[in-house]
C-alpha cells in the first residue's frame, strides 16, 4: 500500500475486475472474499492509512490509543472474520479479567461486573438479589444453545431464512415466539422481566446504550441482550497491540489472495452506463474501469448523494434518502494516566470496559436530553481501560484509557463538544476520586474531528446511521434496499449503512462480496430481476 508520506498519484490500473471504495474493515473483508474467488481487486482509500474506524496511534509517548473502536466482541464471533482465519495473519486478542462493569452511581463501592466464569457472575448476582443468579445462568444456557443460528440470522443477508429456520428447530415454535417478543422489548422492560435486582438490570441497560436507541423504545433490548451475552461468552476482547492490528491482519489477508490496497486515493465519482457501474474516477481525474463490480464501503448518503450521477435515483428514492437518519454524535476523550484509574469500587479495576454515569433513572434522563437537544449535564459514557485489557498498550503501572459519550443529533460544534468533554472529566473524578491528578496527557476527539479522520463518521456518527427500528433490517439503508444491492447493476453498498449495520464484524462487506459473486452465477440474472421488480413496486 502507499506509505503515509506518499502524495496522491495515478495508479495506472486501467481495468480491474472490482474496485472497493474504502479500506475500513468491511471494505477489506469484501476485497479478501473477492480475491479468494480469483477476482482482480483493488481497494482505494482516501486516508493515508487503511482501517477506517479501526485504527490506533501513539498520541502520547509510549501509550497506544485506539482512535475509534476498541473492544470487538462481534469480531470474534463474526462468520466473515472466522472464515478469513485472521489469526494466521498475525491477529491476536487480549482480554481483561472482567469483561465489563457498571457502578450504580458515584458512591457505589461494590459495582457489578461480568467475570469469565458464568458461575462466578451468577454467584455475585445472587448475592445482590435472590433469584438473579439462577436467571443469569438460564439466560446464558439459552444463549449457548442458540448462538450460532441466532448470529447467522442477525448478521447474514435479509431475509435470514436459514438462520431463522435453525433457530426455530433449536427452540421450538412456542419458545421461538417468546424469544422474538423478548428481542422486540425496550431494554427497560426486558431487564425487568429477566431480573429482579437493579445490578443485573444495569448490565443489560448499559450495553443497550452502545446504540442510539432510547432505553424505552421497542427493540432497544436487542443490543443489550447481544452484548451482555457476548461479554459472558467471549468477553470484550481487544486486538493485542492496538486496533490497527486487526486492520493489518485484514490487509495481509487480502494481499495474500492478490488484492491491492492503495491509500490517498479519493474516489469522487462512479460511472454508470446502461444501468451498470462501469468505472470509478478519483480526485486526480484517473478513470479506473471495472469488468464486474464496484463495492462501496462508504455511507449510504455519500454513495447515493455524491458518488452516483443524479439521474440514477428515481423520485421516490430521492425522497427516502432525505429521510435517512444519522446516529447521535460522539465525543471521545483519550487519556494517558500515570497509574490505573482509582475507582471507588475495586471490582472495576479488572474490567476492560466500564459503563459510567447512570443508574436506570439517570440513563432515561440522559437519553431524554439527547432526544430533546440538550447537552447532558451528567453524561452516560463508556470507559475503556486499554492497558487493563492489553498490557502492551502502555508502560507498566500506567493506563491508556478513553471515555466516550454522545451529543444530541445536530449538535456537532467544537464548543459543545469541549463542554461535554469537561463533564466527562468531572464524571470520572466523581467515580474515581483522584483521577484528575493521574493524567499525563489528554486529547479530545470532537464530532468533526472524527469525520475528518473517516468520512463515513458524518458529524461524529459511528454506527453508519441510526440503529432504531425504522432504519434496520430491510429498511437499512432505505425501504426496498435492505442490504448491499443498489439500483445500479454491479454496484453494492458494503458499509455499515447496509444490513446488519454498525459494529466491527466485517459482515456488511462480506454480504456485499457474496452478492457480487452470486450475480456471476447463472441464478444471478433471476436475482437481479427480482430485485428490480421490488424496486419498481416500491418506487
Amino acid at each position: 500500500m502507499n506509505s503515509e508520506n506518499d502524495a496522491p498519484r495515478h495508479t495506472g490500473l486501467g481495468t480491474v475486475d472490482a474496485v472497493v471504495v474504502g479500506a475500513g474493515p468491511n471494505g477489506l473483508t469484501a476485497a479478501a472474499v473477492l480475491a479468494d474467488a480469483g477476482w482482480d481487486v483493488v481497494v482505494l482509500e482516501e486516508q493515508p492509512m487503511p482501517g477506517g474506524a479501526v485504527r490506533s496511534a501513539e498520541l502520547f509517548p509510549g501509550f497506544t490509543t485506539d482512535l475509534f473502536s476498541a473492544f470487538h466482541p462481534l469480531a470474534t464471533v463474526s462468520p466473515a472474520f472466522r472464515s478469513l482465519d485472521l489469526g494466521s495473519y498475525g491477529l491476536r486478542w487480549s482480554r481483561s479479567a472482567a469483561a465489563f462493569g457498571h457502578p450504580s452511581g458515584p458512591e457505589d463501592d461494590d459495582a457489578v461486573v461480568v467475570r469469565p466464569d458464568p458461575d462466578e457472575t451468577a454467584s455475585d448476582l445472587e448475592r445482590r438479589c435472590a433469584g438473579d443468579g439462577k436467571a443469569w445462568l438460564t439466560l446464558v444456557e439459552q444463549w449457548m444453545r442458540i448462538r450460532e443460528p441466532f448470529l447467522q440470522a442477525l448478521l447474514r443477508p435479509f431475509p435470514p431464512v436459514r438462520g431463522v429456520a435453525s433457530l426455530v428447530r433449536e427452540l421450538g415454535s412456542g419458545e421461538s415466539l417468546r424469544f422474538a417478543r423478548l428481542l422486540a422489548l425496550p431494554v427497560l422492560r426486558m431487564s425487568e422481566e429477566l431480573f429482579g435486582g437493579a445490578s443485573a438490570r444495569l448490565l443489560m441497560l448499559g450495553n443497550a446504550m452502545h446504540t442510539d436507541v432510547p432505553p424505552d423504545a421497542p427493540g432497544s433490548g436487542v443490543m443489550g441482550y447481544i452484548l451482555t451475552m457476548l461479554a459472558q461468552d467471549v468477553g470484550f476482547p481487544a486486538p493485542t497491540g492496538g486496533a490497527s492490528a486487526l486492520t493489518e491482519a485484514l490487509v495481509r489477508r487480502g494481499e495474500s489472495a492478490g488484492a491491492r490496497v492503495l491509500c490517498r486515493q479519493n474516489v469522487t465519482h462512479i460511472e454508470v452506463e446502461k444501468g451498470r457501474a462501469t468505472a470509478v474516477r478519483t480526485a486526480t481525474d484517473e478513470r479506473i474501469r471495472v469488468r464486474r463490480a464496484v463495492l462501496a464501503d462508504v455511507s449510504a448518503p455519500a454513495l447515493y448523494g455524491q458518488l452516483l450521477p443524479a439521474d440514477v435515483l428515481e423520485g421516490r428514492m430521492r425522497s427516502d434518502l432525505r429521510g435517512f437518519q444519522w446516529d447521535t454524535p460522539v465525543v471521545k476523550v483519550n487519556y494517558a494516566l500515570d497509574r490505573p484509574i482509582p475507582w471507588r469500587s475495586q471490582s472495576l479495576a479488572g474490567a476492560g470496559t466500564v459503563h459510567v454515569g447512570a443508574d436506570t433513572r439517570a440513563m432515561v434522563r440522559w437519553a431524554a436530553d439527547l432526544e430533546t437537544g440538550v447537552v447532558p449535564e451528567s453524561p452516560f459514557m463508556l470507559v475503556g481501560q486499554m492497558t487493563t485489557a492489553d498490557p502492551s498498550r502502555s508502560p507498566v503501572g500506567t493506563e491508556s484509557c478513553w471515555a466516550y459519550t454522545h451529543l444530541p443529533r445536530g449538535i456537532v460544534d467544537d464548543a459543545s463538544a469541549d463542554r461535554l468533554a469537561e463533564r466527562v472529566d468531572a464524571q470520572l473524578e466523581a467515580y474515581a476520586p483522584g483521577f484528575g491528578h493521574s493524567i499525563l496527557g489528554r486529547t479530545v476527539q470532537r464530532p468533526l474531528d472524527l469525520q475528518a479522520a473517516d468520512a463515513n463518521l458524518v458529524g461524529g456518527a459511528v454506527n453508519g446511521g441510526t440503529a432504531q427500528i425504522q432504519q434496520q433490517l430491510f429498511f437499512r439503508p432505505l425501504p426496498g434496499f435492505g442490504g448491499p444491492r443498489t439500483p445500479v447493476d454491479g454496484l453494492f453498498l458494503a458499509s455499515a449503512g447496509a444490513h446488519p449495520g454498525g459494529g466491527v464484524h466485517g459482515m456488511c462487506g462480506w454480504n456485499a462480496a457474496r452478492a457480487a459473486l452470486g450475480d456471476e452465477k447463472p441464478s444471478g440474472t433471476l436475482r437481479r430481476g427480482l430485485h428490480g421488480l421490488t424496486r419498481r413496486i416500491l418506487t
